[in-house]
């Protein structure tokens, strides 16, 4: 089991910055490709971006490319998104979530094992 834990959200302007952190227990997360979702109040819950065991691969959906990096540090166990330029359409609740297969689409949700509670982004204009 690997107990996913989410913080670093809060309430920002517009253009401000925030790294969210994902700590992970229980197992080392090494082991474990790492993607970043977030749902919107009234839309579904979608991929943000996403990182592989060795930090070799990632992905942006296009909305946050050039503003937003993900990035591991194996050894702290912990996964970061440090996000710039914020919108106000980037205010979500964002989760993240670790699978254990390589090769599922990123955006494929029913290929992650295990989630985070989520840390709320608000982002005001």
């Amino acid at each position: 089991q690997v107990q996913l834990v989410e913080s670093g959200g809060g309430l920002v302007q517009a253009g401000d910055s925030l790294r969210l952190s994902c700590a992970a227990s229980g197992r080392a997360i090494s082991s474990y490709t790492v993607g970043w979702f977030r749902q919107a109040p009234g839309k579904e819950r979608d991929v943000v971006a996403g990182i592989s065991t060795s930090g070799g691969s990632t992905y942006y959906t296009n909305s946050v490319k050039g503003r937003f990096t993900i990035s591991r540090d194996n050894a702290k166990n912990t996964v970061y998104l440090q996000m710039n330029s914020l919108k106000p359409e980037d205010t979500a609740v964002y989760y993240c979530a670790a699978r254990r297969a390589s090769y599922p689409a990123w955006s494929d949700q029913r290929a992650y094992d295990y989630w985070g509670q989520g840390t709320q982004v608000t982002v005001s204009s």
